[in-house]
């Protein structure tokens, strides 16, 4: 087991019946924060015309079809085959960990096997995914909010936005984009969960490393992401509670590098 996050060779396992290839180089682009895609595989039945919008991406990203008929109607054909194949995986020792990208909850018996063997498992699924198979995971994402990521990473500015002329007029007319919405709003059981991640992991004055905080949020809810709630970063999101948190950035002993700790108001 590479000892890096970023080290862990990953099979990423694709149910195309389950998720909207739209996605797919939102979903890629994550995957490789957490390792390296050493086996990307997706399963369908490609005989079928609901397949055809994943045919044009699969060879940019390097993505292995298989296939997999449709034996019964109305049942999905690909999750035998995705647990068959994450099985032999997990016994050539040749992968970290797993990404499983589906919104199925069939796939929630699978994931709780492979982390039993010591394998790291991501999730990325719809926000309609059953609770039970994103707390399967040790990390879920939201499609819905890689969507969103990737249109905030090229913003649109007065000096690069796209112009529009008016006819019988020599100034351009900017359109912009309108910012993506946040998924939810920073509630009262997320704001729970935060306050008592701080104080579980908190030294005796109360302050407590935001890194271990982010962490330890994670392995309660799989699912937490600041993106969801509008934020980019833990950081940012925060500092906007500072009605109830305080923040406090320390030198460490790379310059230009700053630690942040967080304290509840109230300690």
């Amino acid at each position: 087991m590479a000892e890096n996050s970023k080290e862990l060779k990953l099979a990423v396992l694709i149910d195309a019946d389950n998720v909207p290839y739209s996605n797919v180089k939102g979903m890629m682009e994550e995957i490789t924060k957490y390792g390296t895609p050493t086996t990307k595989r997706i399963y369908a039945d490609w005989t079928k015309p609901n397949a055809g919008g994943w045919k044009g991406v699969l060879l940019e990203h390097a993505i292995t079809p298989i296939q997999q008929y449709s034996y019964t109607v109305g049942k999905n054909s690909s999750d035998s085959a995705m647990i068959i194949d994450a099985m032999d995986l997990l016994y050539s020792d040749k992968v970290d960990g797993f990404c499983i990208v589906s919104s199925d909850s069939d796939f929630t018996r699978l994931a709780i096997r492979l982390r039993e063997s010591g394998m790291k498992v991501i999730g990325i699924g719809e926000q309609k995914t059953p609770n039970s198979f994103i707390v399967a995971c040790d990390r879920f994402v939201y499609i819905e909010v890689l969507d969103g990521a990737i249109k905030k990473k090229k913003p649109k500015r007065t000096s690069t936005a796209e112009t529009k002329k008016v006819v019988g007029k020599n100034t351009p007319k900017v359109i912009e984009k309108p910012t993506p919405k946040p998924l939810n709003k920073i509630d009262e059981p997320t704001i729970d969960l935060i306050e008592d991640s701080i104080d579980d992991i908190s030294d005796d004055s109360g302050w407590a490393f935001l890194g271990d905080v982010g962490n330890l949020i994670v392995k309660k809810k799989p699912e937490f992401d600041p993106r969801n709630y509008g934020f980019a970063k833990l950081t940012p999101m925060l500092k906007s509670l500072t009605d109830i948190l305080e923040i406090d950035e320390r030198d460490s002993d790379k310059k230009g590098i700053k630690h942040v700790y967080v304290r509840l108001r109230y300690t």
